[in-house]
């Protein structure tokens, strides 16, 4: 049976990588769903592919007036929100003492400010449905920082930080706050990293010798967690980052 009939999502980042088969899959489970995002191609692309289900709204998280023109427009059109998913993010890599203080400032913008805009813009949304889920993409780099990926992980890490103060907050009006960490994930997000490390076969090498499952994930792998923690079997899971990572952290 669908576990998402009748719910209203909206999902950031969700035109290309886990943010594409996150919105694919919550339509399978019977959700209607907004996509906030940037990349036009792509939004144009999910319409065409989802038509009735979904709805593309261009939208630059990092900035107050774009989420909250988003949120309004989002919700003004699927009724109101039931679940939020803060997915889209961005990946610089480099040595700190060669980073431009401007790359720093946009990866903590999108990354980390965007999780609170878009959240402050949905919660009256989530509190007039007497619930919902807020499900926010941080990473296995939040939870424990790697060489060259300095300003990815302080913003995954302020995600997780964040996620968890908002479930303690939101708990009264039975909104559920989590945060997913994926591992290596199989996409183009990535391939700053890879390069930083000396490309990708060097990044293979190195996976296969550190995650236990000896491959990367892929969007297919990642976006279930998302489903369950949207759904009501996720309905006494709130304040906690779970790792899906192949078992890189155990």
């Amino acid at each position: 049976m669908a576990r998402l009939i009748g719910k209203r999502a909206l999902v950031t980042g969700g035109a290309t990588g886990i943010g594409r088969e996150i919105v694919r899959l919550f339509i399978q489970e019977g959700a209607c769903v907004a996509i906030a995002d940037l990349h036009e191609p792509s939004v144009q692309a999910m319409e065409k592919t989802h038509s009735g289900a979904v709805r593309a709204f261009r939208c630059d998280v990092s900035r107050e007036s774009d989420a909250a023109a988003t949120l309004a427009a989002a919700t003004s059109w699927l009724g109101g929100l039931d679940i939020l998913v803060n997915n889209a993010g961005v990946q610089v890599a480099g040595c700190v003492t060669e980073m431009d203080v401007a790359e720093w400032d946009r990866v903590m913008a999108v990354n980390a400010r965007g999780c609170f805009l878009m959240s402050k813009y949905a919660v009256p949304h989530l509190q007039q449905a007497k619930g919902g889920s807020i499900i926010n993409t941080s990473s296995v780099a939040g939870q424990r920082g790697g060489p060259g990926a300095s300003a990815y992980s302080a913003s995954k890490g302020a995600i997780i930080a964040f996620s968890i103060a908002l479930a303690l907050e939101l708990a009264p009006d039975a909104i559920r706050v989590n945060a997913v960490c994926p591992g290596w994930v199989d996409t183009p997000f990535n391939d700053p990293i890879a390069s930083f490390m000396g490309g990708s076969t060097v990044q293979r090498a190195v996976i296969a010798a550190t995650v236990p499952l000896g491959r990367q994930g892929t969007p297919e792998d990642i976006a279930p967690f998302y489903v369950f923690l949207a759904s009501e079997e996720a309905s006494y899971v709130t304040a906690k980052a779970f790792g899906v990572d192949g078992g890189l952290y155990s």
